[in-house]
């Protein structure tokens, strides 16, 4: 019969790892209490408890008269008060209507200064007159301009046109002839047969070159005198 050569280191692997179980966790676990249950609106936030008012704190003024309190007596007042309100009413001036509208014949009446048909907001003392707001944001605008405008000007007045004198414009010239010259012959070291895409970018590539350096060429032959910006 076969057996195999690793039954032993088998059967130790398992011996050794039969009881790895035991050590996950304790052994025993406290049975919970069943008084121990959630109870309803249990985990609601509660409000915290009322603190009693202390007695130090003043009571506020009461409008009616306490019990304790006695009226004051013998004060007497020998105003007619009849002579007087018919005096009152005679000579005072009649109480002016409320102005009112109504949306239709036998409709509701309305109040007509908070109706909006009154021209009430255009005779303000204000009225047509720019807020400060504006105004101030208007001058820090107008400031803001003027300070760009400013350094702007300061750097330009930086970077002033300059000059070529004759050598060093002959020497730029001697030197676009040179790049030219250098092209030209890389050019000409181009094979007869352009058959692939490298080939065909690379004479393109050439061609521009050439064409931008004989551009610059002749722009300087044609003007004698060239300004350049300062850096």
């Amino acid at each position: 019969r076969y057996i195999s050569t690793f039954r032993p280191a088998v059967k130790c692997d398992a011996e050794k790892n039969k009881a790895q179980w035991k050590t996950m966790g304790p052994a025993k676990v406290a049975v919970p209490s069943p008084k121990q249950f959630l109870q309803k609106h249990s985990k609601e936030p509660k409000l915290p408890a009322r603190q009693k008012e202390q007695d130090s704190k003043k009571l506020p003024a009461l409008s009616v008269p306490r019990r304790t309190d006695h009226p004051v007596m013998g004060i007497q007042s020998k105003k007619n008060f009849i002579n007087t309100n018919a005096v009152a009413a005679i000579t005072g001036l009649p109480k002016k209507p409320q102005p009112i509208y109504v949306d239709r014949r036998q409709g509701d009446k309305y109040l007509l200064e908070t109706s909006g048909l009154v021209p009430k907001y255009i005779k303000k003392k204000d009225y047509g007159v720019t807020p400060k707001y504006i105004t101030r944001r208007n001058e820090e605008l107008r400031r803001a301009q003027q300070e760009y405008e400013a350094s702007m000007l300061e750097h330009l007045k930086k970077r002033a046109l300059k000059r070529l004198s004759d050598e060093e414009r002959r020497s730029l010239l001697q030197g676009l002839k040179k790049n030219w010259e250098e092209v030209y012959r890389d050019f000409q070291s181009l094979p007869v047969q352009i058959d692939t895409i490298p080939k065909r970018l690379y004479k393109e590539k050439l061609e521009l070159q050439m064409k931008q350096l004989e551009h610059d060429i002749e722009v300087i032959e044609k003007h004698k005198v060239i300004y350049i910006a300062n850096e």
